[in-house]
């Protein structure tokens, strides 16, 4: 009888022990890698495998954090599957989070460096990183309200977790189990070079795989469960060091650096530990998403037998279903009733908090948002950086900007390289100051064989109840169409003409919502005109002269929102604008005649100065919107009418050269389309964008111009009109654009309906953009 009790007693104890078996769940680091996490997640969670602590590193931290935080695998999974996670892994946002009405005019810049001055009026330079923008607002979307129910005690999470940082200055690790989840998973991933630090109990902490890579230790110390199942995407020694492979070994030298050696053994003798196979895909590249999610979960169904073999407890989809439910309806709504600014003046903090300036009492999370991304827009920061905490007593949030102003300078380097003799360098300039208003100076410079531009700005951005900026531009151009001829190969019908402009603009805009503004400018141009007037010259000629001087008055409605500067593939650019000139033509003819030089006799009668007053009203509309966006497909249209009542100039040429022109392909600006000019006309076409691979476009476009009244040249230099709506030109080009990080490489076939440009093959790297012209 008594053995048969002890024997009940031994079997009730393991029962016990059974039930209150604990496992822990170990994430290593391993950038894009760790990705595989979820899949192992995922495993774990159908087989009905308990999960009740969790550790993790980088990226680790952050697949355990939101797990942590109440997310299932599928949820996880759908994120990081999303186009959002791709932009912030990235640095992107959505243009519709940009505020156009703060971004400065497009440039061809393709590298950013950054100078700050202190106040001893030194110069620190700044590398260009990963812009951190959309991650940090991210991460406080996604766990705000976690931090809010736990009370920013780690354990009470619905899974108890610790993440790994590093202070490098002590060179120690610190394991984070208390304060800002988001700001705990910001600095677990805080790779050094790639991303900014950020200080957590006043320390400046980096990627906690520095100094602990696979926190098993942590796990034991801190939980001590009774299985522990390490996931280690990561391996820090090459099994076969690479032969004649130097390059790879490059690319790959800064991640080794920064991440420590993974142990395995720290998991124990019980221990389960689970590596998936990961050798062909890169830590860098967050693009195989689905890919590395299925090889963690391969490698964890590889390995279940033997997981439920150790673990013997089991927690069903139900259950688990119904206490995470539990927790995430304890989360207080993402209402905030408070903006706090830090790391600022007095007079710096009323610029900023007058960005959120709103009638209600309270603020939603888009409210926050959107006055997160205007004040980002403003390049006078050197560091903006997000907070949101919770007040149980009104149960709210306050959201937090800890910013650190700069009197900074930002160079801009640029340009483009060309199979034809429009190549140039841009260098651009711009200097921030921010005090009770915002100002913002700059100067680029184009410098090439066709083009060559200065422009001198400065712009004051007042945070009112309406925002609106005033502005003042300088611009210089100077357009050589003669000089796009071929270097090597003769052109048998090059073009004569030089364009000069100056312009000296006064503005003031506002914004209507995010993607749009209202501008209003007046403008004083001189625009000098040399040109051949039957596009021929020999030595001795003198080229005719048009001078154009006057003013011009503007009201501009812009909207953008493309996610390029140049071959968008996605968003809308729509113009809206009306203007009037006034000003005097002023003509002074050459001595080229119809064929022949004339005498010095004669060139001196007619060297006279022909002067005529002209004024006209001109509106056009614009629209390039790509209204189908596929994963591998885009469909967009651009649409352009200009209504004018513009006068004819003295002669052909001088018409021709102050008329509004459709510019359909990429080089239009770089060539003189004479068939592509008009006071008034219509024109359309389509956009046809393939993605063949990752980066890498085929564009398919094709144009049509319509003019109202197409110019007609009459005898050597007369001019007058057409019947109306009696001719029609087209465009079209074929081309692939791979995009790089210094901007596209376009190889293109370019077809024009026009007389002197009418084909050719066009191959760039970098931009293909210029400051607009006066009469633009």
């Amino acid at each position: 009888m008594l053995i048969r009790i002890l024997l009940i007693l031994v079997l009730f104890i393991s029962a016990l022990n059974v039930n209150a078996q604990k496992v822990g769940l170990v994430l290593s680091g391993g950038g894009a890698k760790g990705l595989a996490h979820i899949g192992i997640l995922k495993a774990l969670e159908e087989n009905n495998i308990p999960i009740d602590y969790i550790t993790g590193t980088s990226m680790g931290g952050i697949v355990g954090a939101m797990y942590a935080a109440g997310y299932s695998p599928t949820q996880i999974e759908k994120i990081a599957l999303s186009s959002d996670f791709q932009n912030w892994v990235s640095g992107r946002y959505k243009s519709d989070y940009s505020f156009f009405f703060q971004k400065k005019n497009i440039n061809p810049s393709i590298i950013t460096a950054k100078l700050s001055v202190d106040s001893n009026l030194r110069f620190n330079f700044r590398s260009n990183l990963v812009n951190d923008i959309p991650l940090n607002f991210a991460l406080l979307e996604l766990f705000a309200q976690a931090s809010a129910i736990s009370k920013d005690n780690f354990d009470n999470l619905f899974v108890p977790y610790r993440c790994m940082v590093s202070d490098v200055l002590s060179q120690n690790s610190i394991t984070v189990k208390k304060g800002s989840l988001s700001d705990a998973v910001r600095a677990t991933m805080t790779v050094p070079l790639i991303y900014r630090p950020i200080k957590l109990d006043d320390k400046y902490v980096f990627d906690g795989g520095l100094y602990n890579n696979f926190p098993a230790d942590v796990m034991k110390e801190t939980f001590n469960p009774d299985i522990i199942i390490g996931s280690n995407v990561s391996s820090k020694n090459f099994n076969e060091y690479p032969k004649n492979n130097d390059e790879r070994l490059m690319n790959r030298l800064m991640v080794f650096m920064f991440l420590s050696k993974s142990d395995s053994t720290l998991i124990g003798p019980n221990g389960i530990y689970i590596q998936p196979n990961l050798s062909g895909y890169s830590v860098t590249n967050f693009n195989p998403v689905e890919a590395l999610i299925k090889q963690g979960y391969d490698a964890t169904i590889a390995d279940m037998d033997q997981i439920k073999k150790k673990i013997s407890r089991r927690v069903t989809t139900g259950d688990l279903m119904i206490k995470r439910t539990q927790f995430n309806n304890k989360k207080p709504n993402l209402v905030f009733s408070g903006i706090t600014v830090s790391g600022v003046n007095t007079q710096q903090k009323k610029y900023i908090e007058r960005l959120f300036k709103r009638d209600q009492n309270t603020f939603d999370l888009e409210d926050i948002k959107q006055g997160y991304y205007k004040l980002v827009a403003d390049e006078t920061f050197e560091t903006i950086y997000p907070k949101i905490t919770y007040n149980p007593v009104s149960d709210s949030y306050n959201f937090e900007i800890v910013a650190k102003p700069q009197k900074s300078f930002k160079i801009d380097f640029g340009g483009n390289m060309s199979s034809r003799p429009i190549s140039n360098v841009f260098l651009g300039m711009q200097y921030n100051y921010l005090n009770q208003k915002s100002y913002t100076f700059g100067t680029n410079l184009y410098s090439g064989r066709f083009y060559e531009s200065v422009q001198l700005s400065g712009r004051v951005d007042y945070p009112s109840r309406l925002p609106l900026f005033l502005a003042m531009e300088m611009t210089y151009n100077h357009f050589d169409y003669y000089k796009t001829s071929s270097i090597f190969i003769e052109n048998p019908h090059p073009t004569y003409i030089e364009q000069t402009d100056r312009k000296i603009d006064l503005k003031i805009g506002f914004p209507l919502n995010r993607n749009t503004k209202v501008t209003l400018n007046t403008a004083f141009i001189n625009n000098y005109d040399r040109y051949s007037p039957n596009n021929t010259f020999e030595v001795g000629n003198q080229l005719d002269k048009t001078v154009f001087s006057a003013s011009r008055s503007t009201f501009a409605f812009e909207q953008y929102t493309f996610n390029r500067k140049q071959y968008a593939t996605r968003g809308r650019n729509f113009l809206l604008s009306l203007n009037y000139f006034s000003g005097r033509e002023s003509y002074t003819p050459g001595n080229i005649t119809d064929g022949l030089t004339e005498s010095a006799e004669l060139t001196a009668s007619k060297t006279e100065v022909n002067r005529k007053y002209r004024q006209w009203f001109n509106l056009k509309v614009s629209d390039e919107n790509y209204f189908i966006t596929k994963p591998k497909y885009a469909l967009g249209y651009l649409l352009e009418a200009v209504l004018s009542n513009q006068p004819l100039f003295s002669n052909y040429y001088s018409t021709l050269l102050a008329s509004p022109t459709f510019y359909p392909l990429q080089d239009s600006r770089s060539v003189f389309l004479e068939n592509f000019r008009a006071t008034s006309y219509l024109a359309g076409g389509i956009k046809n964008v393939y993605s063949i691979k990752r980066n890498l476009d085929l564009r398919l476009e094709g144009y049509v111009f319509l003019p109202y009244q197409k110019f007609e040249k009459i005898g050597f230099q007369g001019i007058d009109r057409m019947k109306p709506l009696t001719r029609w030109q087209y465009a079209a080009t074929a081309g692939l654009v791979y995009h790089t990080p210094v901007g596209p490489i376009s190889f293109s076939y370019n077809l024009y309906d026009d007389p002197i440009k009418r084909n050719g093959v066009l191959l760039h790297l970098g931009y293909l953009i210029y400051n607009k012209r006066s009469i633009e």
